[in-house]
């Protein structure tokens, strides 16, 4: 068995191209495969490989005072799901090209995974308002699944996610609204995107749809969540859709 790793990090990062090898020397000298996105604003890591490869890697840079509090969601798979190990610089980790939307100067408030479900069983927040559950992903994605009656927007990139909304802003007015995405990356950027718009209702699910399975399995959640990797999608107990992906020897 393989243990695969998605992680996202938001930090300053003075010299993305010199982590960004830094990276790359370390995942290649012990066989890992996925891929990494290094942006002036933090990393986005999916990496897959043996035990000791995965946590010699997130010891190392955890080493580093900026990533010392990384936090990572964890699964299995059978064989290797990327077919080669891709490195890339970007102006962002994920693009979204909108202004007050970095954690950078402070994270959106969120909302834990146990405190949700128990939101989701009672029907309403700890004040009594109604649940929105906004899914920031597009529409390949929230195919595979998404959360019971969740919002979904009919987006094939993130950066449309603005001009979707907008027709339901005056809707959403009187509920709780919960942004999630896969990891967190998405539903964290566009929740500080929407309350520097003015919507003051919004939280963030942390971790996301996969910090969510991890913590309270597939509780008011339809389907599975799809993955940027050859299993394609996983479900609430964090097993693949396709397992016996990529021949290792590829």
């Amino acid at each position: 068995m393989l243990l695969n790793i998605a992680a996202y990090h938001f930090t300053p990062i003075q010299h993305p191209e010199d982590l960004a090898a830094q990276l790359r020397t370390r995942a290649e000298a012990t066989g890992l495969r996925g891929s990494m996105l290094v942006a002036g604003e933090g990393i986005n890591l999916f990496l897959a490989g043996t035990d000791e490869a995965i946590h010699g890697f997130l010891d190392a840079l955890r080493a580093q005072e900026s990533f010392a509090d990384l936090i990572v969601k964890f699964s299995r798979s059978r064989r290797q799901p990327f077919a080669r190990l891709k490195v890339k610089v970007k102006q962002e980790i994920i693009a979204f090209r909108r202004d007050n939307a970095s954690p950078l100067t402070g994270r959106a408030p969120a909302v834990l995974p146990e405190t949700l479900a128990r939101w989701l069983d009672q029907g309403h927040d700890d004040a009594g308002k109604r649940v929105v559950m906004l899914d920031t992903r597009n529409r390949e994605e929230f195919g595979y699944g998404t959360f019971s009656d969740a919002l979904t927007l009919p987006i094939d990139n993130f950066t449309d996610l603005p001009q979707a909304l907008e027709p339901h802003r005056d809707g959403l007015e009187d509920a709780t609204v919960v942004s999630f995405c896969t990891g967190g990356i998405r539903c964290e950027k566009a929740a500080l995107w929407m309350q520097a718009e003015g919507m003051s209702n919004v939280l963030q699910l942390d971790g996301g749809i996969l910090g969510y399975f991890e913590r309270v399995g597939g509780r008011h959640y339809d389907g599975r969540c799809f993955v940027f990797d050859e299993r394609v999608a996983l479900d609430p107990e964090l097993q693949p859709l396709i397992d016996d992906v990529i021949d290792d020897a590829a």
